[in-house]
């Protein structure tokens, strides 16, 4: 469950089903090879696939990992931003001109009116994102999903797209599902952490419990391998040992019992259910005896 204003942040390797969430959610999986098995996605109560059409880029926006190929090369950007408010929000032209101009100021973008002119490849790779954004907000969504906006940013670009979406946090009652494999980054941005592996989740905590006392021995791994400069020069950094499994042919019971430290019999026979343990909930069967819970 997302709640009104929460940023929620998804993190795992690659591979792990991040963005795939995320299409799954705007209904944009690849077809035909990408297609809704089982489960329901809910938004304000309802199922949310059967109205995504109408919801999509008005109440549900969604920035994509890589802002050069979302963006129409042979489109100026003052074009696909006003095309958005005059589809969505059947605005006139002059009033879409002027909201789209503000758009971009308030992303910081210099001369606004002169980028509205411009065409993606004029842009740099900050700018760009930026600009998509700018985009994504124009209808003020009620959810705006984040696939990697950091990444291939350089970490200045990267701290001031950060501070746009802390600032975005703070204006706007918006829900952010924030995707990344960066846990410092979602350290900054989120309130929540969901762990996914394999296309399953193992963890859901909050920030704070996540660092101070991570319960799935996958997280324990993920955060054991963020460099430290107060390491000890010469020491290797540490790697989870083995590799991510490859989902045509899952591993039996928990799919991170291959990788696993603590891994016991059973771990290789069944998939171990969601226990509560305190605030978070873990996939995990170092927790059996605790609570079962389902995580929606």
């Amino acid at each position: 469950m997302l709640n009104e204003g929460e940023v929620l942040g998804i993190v795992g390797e690659s591979g792990s089903g991040k963005s795939t969430t995320a299409l799954s959610i705007m209904n944009l999986l690849p077809a035909p090879s990408g297609r809704i098995k089982e489960g329901e996605i809910f938004f304000k109560g309802e199922p949310l696939l059967e109205k995504i059409d109408e919801l999509r880029g008005k109440d549900i926006s969604m920035v994509f990992q890589n802002p050069l190929n979302s963006l129409n090369p042979s489109l100026k950007i003052g074009q696909q931003l006003m095309e958005v408010l005059q589809e969505h929000m059947d605005m006139s032209e002059e009033k879409a001109w002027n909201e789209s101009i503000e758009a971009l100021r308030m992303m910081g973008i210099p001369d606004p009116e002169t980028m509205m002119n411009r065409y993606p490849f004029e842009f740099s790779g900050g700018m760009r994102q930026r600009a998509m954004i700018a985009m994504a907000m124009l209808c003020r969504p009620k959810l705006l999903i984040a696939d990697e906006p950091t990444t291939a940013l350089d970490v200045t670009i990267q701290a001031q797209i950060l501070r746009i979406f802390k600032r975005l946090k703070k204006a706007t009652q918006t829900s952010i599902i924030f995707i990344s494999h960066d846990l410092s980054v979602i350290a900054q941005i989120a309130d929540r952490v969901l762990i996914m592996y394999a296309g399953k989740i193992l963890e859901i905590s909050s920030v704070r419990d996540l660092f101070k006392r991570p319960l799935h021995p996958y997280t324990q791994g993920l955060l054991k391998s963020i460099p430290s400069f107060s390491k000890e020069k010469g020491k290797k950094l540490y790697s989870i040992p083995g590799n991510v499994p490859n989902l045509l042919n899952p591993p039996s019971g928990c799919v991170f019992h291959p990788r696993c430290p603590y891994t016991k019999e059973i771990c290789n026979l069944e998939t171990p259910p969601n226990f509560k343990v305190g605030n978070s909930t873990v996939s995990c069967w170092l927790f059996k005896g605790a609570d079962v819970v389902e995580t929606t």
